[in-house]
């Protein structure tokens, strides 16, 4: 690991400090008398808290108001607790007077999808627990479901099929489902982002599994996140400076459904299949949540395709890592 840089996908901590104050390196509890820390579970992983705040008292309520925040957002989205409105809108196809958060995260994944051409889609679940059922089936085909199987789940995705209001969510097709895994780290890192602003934090570095700074670093220097190897998150294979701005990696190493690594997570909606175009796609937005949302969509489109996204969207980025260890960088 490069010392001073935050390595993507080890962990979820958040490290912030109000004006003038100093602030610990992720992974370092080492005490001191403004500074007041958290370790626990969120999201599913190990996370680690610390905020420096000249007033003591402050710095604890700030603590506790962002782990209840954490716990509160996780109950909306998980696809893991069977408590969570999202296993109860897939459940029962329906949701009334539906939390605000839900709303406003399904907008935002309308028009993160109305941006990439339908690459970018939440209601690919179906599709997703074929492949799950297909190869968690002893003696299963190593070519994946059949062309039936993937042509009758592609008749449930659609997000435009949606119906949402802030007084109703409907799913209409029966078999239809969301996931919100490609877009709900980034927007509850952003959550938590505006949340540490108004409590008066004007450095920090938040990682909930996408990465968000405000300000810069200690010294004034932009904030440093390694990007590792989606093969070995030990290995850090580049470094990008951020200030005010987040960051979002998505690669098909992350799961596959298969021994043979042929068919990943990152399902196209379009189509059913998992091409795994790249060996991972990184982007650099103003806001975690659209960072989250392009990393997933641009893994299944070609350069040229990328290019024309970002057109027009100024301080947005993205840095494709192909089968062969190059990087280019895609911006407006």
């Amino acid at each position: 690991m490069i010392s001073g840089t935050m390595t993507r996908r080890r962990m979820i901590g958040i490290s912030a400090a109000a004006a003038g104050m100093a602030l610990l390196p992720f992974g370092s509890m080492a005490a001191v008398p403004e500074a007041v820390t958290w370790q626990g579970e969120a999201m599913g992983a190990q996370a680690s808290l610390t905020i420096h705040h000249p007033d003591h008292s402050t710095a604890e309520k700030l603590a506790a108001m962002v782990v209840t925040e954490m716990r509160r957002l996780e109950r909306i989205f998980s696809l893991y607790r069977d408590d969570s409105d999202l296993v109860l809108l897939n459940r029962q196809r329906f949701l009334v007077a539906p939390p605000k958060e839900l709303v406003e995260i399904l907008l935002l994944s309308r028009e993160a999808g109305e941006r990439t051409g339908g690459a970018f889609d939440p209601t690919v679940q179906p599709l997703w627990d074929a492949y799950r059922r297909h190869f968690s089936t002893p003696g299963a085909s190593e070519t994946g479901p059949s062309a039936e199987i993937v042509r009758e789940c592609l008749a449930r995705v659609g997000l435009a099929r949606i119906a949402c209001s802030p007084d109703r969510i409907e799913l209409p097709v029966p078999g239809s489902a969301l996931t919100l895994n490609g877009i709900a780290q980034g927007y509850i890192t952003d959550k938590v982002v505006d949340l540490l602003r108004a409590g008066g934090i004007e450095r920090s570095m938040v990682d909930m599994g996408e990465s968000r700074a405000i300000g810069s670093a200690p010294g004034g220097r932009p904030w440093r996140v390694g990007i590792s190897d989606p093969q070995d998150s030990a290995r850090i294979l580049k470094v990008l400076e951020v200030e005010d701005r987040a960051v979002a990696t998505s690669s098909p190493f992350g799961f596959r459904f298969d021994a043979e690594g042929q068919f990943s997570h990152i399902i196209d909606p379009r189509s059913g299949a998992t091409p795994q175009r790249h060996a991972g796609v990184t982007v650099v937005a103003g806001q975690a949540a659209l960072a989250d949302a392009l990393s997933t969509a641009f893994n299944l489109m070609d350069a040229a395709e990328i290019a024309a996204v970002l057109d027009g969207m100024a301080g947005v980025e993205a840095h494709i890592l192909s089968h062969g260890g190059k990087w280019a960088r895609i911006c407006a």
